[in-house]
């Protein structure tokens, strides 16, 4: 946006981070079984568990369904604020499971407890991709930081945010179709939404850029008929 050099600092020790396979789901239902299943089987093994959401709507949902599944855990978003950085330093500890939205906890370090680093560390789910990349690239990077191993799995269906907002109503719910009747699609999904995910990118950016531009012209402007830009400006 700025046009401004970039210098990409190498990690301060190698990285262990682990992908797994991308789980794409017909149907939302589908999704969150799916990721209960995976919570369930992670949880068994001893390893902490930090699933990130994209609203505190659908954190509030999973946790009735882990719940349901008489799996304990700790959800974080706007109503644990108070809470919210003891419970992510907390989110390392063997056998902890923690939703959070995206915004919660960040700038707390999650460092994993004595004997986690043995059985693979944290593993982060990601529920859903959001509108930028930056933002589950901001989730991923909770698990394995510091030369600790960890693991990530990202999970999609056809029913999805992301794809309501880059293709419009009436295409998103012709791919929603798609996945009404299925539990599991193929892996080629995956990219698909991630094509989608970039069109949203490059939308917002689109936007930035517009905003940018006027600024610039009103600063311009003002400029030229003596005005100071900054002290003149409208409230």
């Amino acid at each position: 946006m700025y046009k401004l050099n970039v210098i990409q600092i190498p990690t301060n020790r190698p990285n262990q981070r682990k992908q797994w396979q991308d789980e794409v789901s017909g149907n939302a239902d589908a999704k969150w079984a799916a990721i209960v299943d995976e919570v369930r089987r992670v949880h068994e093994e001893g390893r902490p568990v930090l699933i990130g959401t994209r609203s505190i709507e659908k954190s509030e949902t999973l946790s009735r369904q882990l719940d349901d599944a008489g799996i304990n855990h700790q959800v974080l978003n706007a109503h644990e604020v108070e809470r919210e950085a003891d419970i992510v330093a907390q989110a390392g500890q063997s056998g902890k499971v923690t939703v959070a939205t995206n915004m919660a906890g960040r700038g707390t370090a999650i460092k994993v407890s004595e004997g986690v680093a043995d059985i693979g560390g944290l593993h982060v789910i990601c529920t859903e991709l959001h509108d930028s990349a930056r933002i589950d690239r901001q989730l991923i990077g909770r698990c394995a930081r510091q030369g600790d191993p960890g693991s990530y799995r990202q999970f999609m269906s056809l029913d999805d945010d992301v794809l309501r907002e880059a293709h419009g109503r009436e295409k998103s719910e012709r791919i929603a179709k798609q996945g009404e009747e299925r539990d599991r699609v193929s892996p080629q999904f995956a990219s698909q939404t991630r094509k989608a995910q970039a069109k949203v990118e490059k939308k917002h950016y689109r936007d930035r850029a517009t905003m940018l531009h006027h600024e610039k012209e009103r600063k311009k402007m003002q400029r030229e008929i003596g005005q100071d830009p900054y002290l003149d400006s409208a409230d």
